[in-house]
């Protein structure tokens, strides 16, 4: 093996462990809501999850991928250090969060991650603005739309059943949750696995690997998604916690309506071709389905921790990734 392959080798399989950090990071995001509702037990949770993960594909264009592998840096000037870079600053932060139980975004410490190392390297002349003020754009547009649609939900669902018994209500949506739950696990696999495909597939376009045309290989669609699948199969209990009971206390009902809000957010993301968050899709669903209640039903706190983490995401991935990228340099 000549030693440019060993590199491209041994660079995927980084992203590839990255992948699997994001699915067992944000594998709360997929299972929060069923589990804390007590429609599926954990362990079983996280398998369904899994498996609408790792099925994504079938089911989405590669319109993510595309923008993070040509629209956040200009891809000439990506290199191997500056992959390096944004995965270890990515892969860093996903560890000292995934640690504090904090539900901070894989996605943007990836965006993050690349913005850092390829500044580092090229400047800021290097970034793509237009795809880079996007991304930002949907830290606050995501969990906005999540809230929108999941008290919209909360609301249309009361006023349809408004003469149903309350036991009937809780039966009939106990059963809806598994359809709501695999959407919502569809939308975070299509969404979230495609940002490693996008780092893959630049890396092998510096390296000549994708016949002079950036495209992303069937074989790294299928990594990609089955890294993801096993990281959400091993789950992420801590943040579990964190998502299903410390912002709001969930019934089914409540579960139906936020998870179907956020797919339907990452849904429409994902066609737009946009790398929004998962974790703040769902949390925004969360917080518009317990102030459907009332606004004291959300613990404010909690949630305002939260929103420190995303705000602070990517700029400390943006710094860590820098520091890997200098260490890459004067290592290799």
């Amino acid at each position: 093996m000549s030693p440019g392959l060993a590199i491209v080798v041994f660079l995927v399989a980084v992203a590839l462990v990255f992948d699997l950090l994001n699915g067992l990071h944000d594998a709360a995001n997929s299972i929060a809501t069923i589990v804390s509702t007590r429609v599926l037990r954990p362990q079983f949770a996280v398998a369904w999850a899994a498996f609408f993960n790792f099925v994504a594909f079938l089911f989405f264009g590669l319109h993510v991928a595309q923008t993070v592998g040509t629209g956040i840096v200009t891809p000439d000037i990506v290199d191997d250090h500056v992959i390096f870079g944004a995965l270890m600053g990515a892969i860093v932060w996903n560890v000292v969060t995934w640690w504090a139980g904090i539900p901070s975004s894989s996605s943007h410490a990836l965006i993050g991650g690349l913005v850092g190392a390829g500044a580092s390297k090229g400047g800021l002349s290097v970034i793509v603005w237009k795809g880079l003020m996007t991304t930002s754009a949907a830290i606050i547009g995501s969990p906005l739309l999540g809230f929108l649609f999941a008290l919209m939900l909360v609301l249309a669902v009361s006023w349809l059943f408004l003469r149903t018994a309350p036991l009937a209500v809780d039966r009939y949506f106990r059963i809806l949750q598994f359809g709501s739950a695999s959407l919502y696990s569809l939308g975070h696999g299509g969404n979230d696995a495609q940002k490693t495909m996008g780092i893959i597939a630049v890396l092998l376009y510096t390296h000549g690997q994708t016949g002079g045309a950036f495209h992303v290989p069937l074989w790294v669609v299928l990594s990609c998604q089955a890294a993801m699948g096993l990281g959400t199969l091993l789950g992420g209990w801590r943040i579990v916690h964190t998502m299903g009971s410390r912002i709001t206390r969930l019934q089914p009902v409540q579960g139906f309506c936020a998870e179907t809000g956020g797919a339907a957010t990452l849904f429409l993301a994902t066609a737009f071709g946009i790398p929004v968050s998962t974790t703040h899709t769902i949390t925004g669903a969360i917080i518009g389905v317990g102030a459907a209640r009332r606004v004291s039903a959300v613990r404010w706190n909690v949630a305002q921790g939260i929103v420190i983490a995303w705000v602070v995401t990517m700029p400390a991935a943006a710094v860590m990734a820098a520091v890997a990228y200098w260490i890459a340099t004067f290592l290799f």
